[in-house]
């Protein structure tokens, strides 16, 4: 039998909980909160049928020819529009990559930043695929503490004083996973600031932002920023496909260019079909509209969570209450291991997240994040009656 001599990069356990989730997700018996899915239901895919269409049959030899590794001109220019139209970032096309999903920019700039035991501050909890992949790099991540309005800027101060050799900070602000927390724009100018003043490099992920069924927008960390320390990543998973995998960032001029040689040794370029039917898209349709379906359908879901748990949750378990995006943060007390909760829960046929995986260093007992988007009216209460039977039995 083959023995593989992996490296260091792949998990020795075999831990898996992506895996984990999707395979939850997959089994039609269960009711899963777990996957951070979109509602399929409301992909545009006559509308998008029609921008693939035409992609073809205006630009069918360059959608079909290798492209340049930084993303289509036209993609870039429509990712320039949109931060400036959503987030009041003002960029220039010398500052855009086209990437294959946010995901890619997590994988490159670990391996762009990244050496054996480098420090990487991350919220805690944090985004679990950014600590697998920040890990896999060697990277030592130490957690910044966060309350109901997410990263305590006072906090990250301290942090880079205890830690002035940190690499960068990956931060979530809006709507932030696993939390569904928002951070004030008085915290993002201070992010900002401490970043210019630190020299600190700061990833802002922004992928559930334009799903906002409450409360007012906030600009992002990226429109404070003055001194280019800030990069910052968008994603098309949550508002039209996670399927055809395109994100982007927007940063200084001299990462853009690195970050792009080790685009090309990874890929070359993404996919030039997904990029030009995703640019007359946004010609043919009112992506406004599509995506004020997504976030009032969200929204719905979200308040009948709310009310599901108020129902059947035991006393004493409480929530988060997210003003967008897919998910809110349970806290159960007397439970120290959602993980084994986990295992619990699947025999009542219900599935969440364990909160562990979310943590940089010692995860914080009790813990669970459930998502809304993707599971339909009818089973949110029934899956819910489910896990509060499940909370009751454990906190026994």
């Amino acid at each position: 039998m083959a023995k593989f001599n992996y490296s260091k990069r792949v998990p020795a356990d075999g831990t898996d909980a992506v895996g984990a989730i999707l395979k939850a997700a997959a089994d039609p018996s269960i009711i899963s909160f777990a996957g951070g899915l979109p509602a399929p239901e409301l992909f545009p895919v006559e509308a998008m049928k029609k921008a693939t269409d035409a992609a073809y049959d205006e630009h069918g030899r360059e959608v079909m020819q290798y492209g340049a590794a930084r993303g289509v001109k036209e993609m870039r220019e429509l990712v320039l529009q949109i931060v400036k139209d959503h987030e009041n970032v003002v960029a220039n096309d010398e500052n855009v990559v086209v990437t294959n999903g946010s995901e890619q920019v997590l994988e490159l700039a670990a391996k762009a930043l990244v050496n054996e035991v480098d420090t990487v501050l991350v919220e805690d909890p944090t985004y679990l695929c950014a600590v697998d992949a920040f890990k896999s790099y060697g990277a030592n991540l130490v957690g910044v503490p966060t309350d109901e309005d997410g990263l305590i800027p006072s906090e990250l101060e301290k942090t880079l004083q205890a830690h002035p050799e940190a690499k960068f900070l990956y931060v979530i602000p809006t709507f932030q996973n696993p939390t569904g927390r928002t951070m004030p724009a008085e915290r993002r100018q201070q992010v900002a600031e401490l970043a210019a003043k630190y020299n600190l490099l700061v990833f802002e992920d922004n992928p559930y932002g334009d799903i906002r069924f409450e409360g007012e927008h906030v600009d992002a960390i990226k429109s404070y920023d003055k001194s280019g320390n800030v990069v910052y990543m968008g994603t098309f998973s949550k508002i039209l496909s996670p399927g055809f995998r395109l994100g982007y960032l927007v940063a200084d001029p001299e990462f853009v260019q690195k970050f792009t040689l080790l685009k090309q040794t990874a890929d070359l370029g993404t996919n030039n079909l997904v990029q030009w039917a995703t640019v007359k898209f946004y010609e043919q349709n009112n992506v406004d509209e599509h995506v004020k379906k997504i976030s009032d359908l969200y929204g719905q879901r979200k308040a009948l969570m709310e009310a599901g748990m108020k129902k059947y949750f035991p006393a004493g378990v409480t929530y988060t209450h997210p003003e967008g995006g897919m998910f809110l943060w349970v806290t159960v007390p007397g439970v120290d291991d959602t993980t084994e909760l986990f295992k619990q829960c699947l025999e009542e046929k219900v599935a969440f997240v364990p909160g562990e995986p979310f943590y940089a260093g010692q995860p914080e007992p009790g813990h669970l994040r459930l998502n809304y988007s993707n599971m339909a009216e009818d089973q949110i209460d029934e899956g819910l009656k489910r896990l509060g039977k499940a909370l009751a039995n454990a906190i026994k």
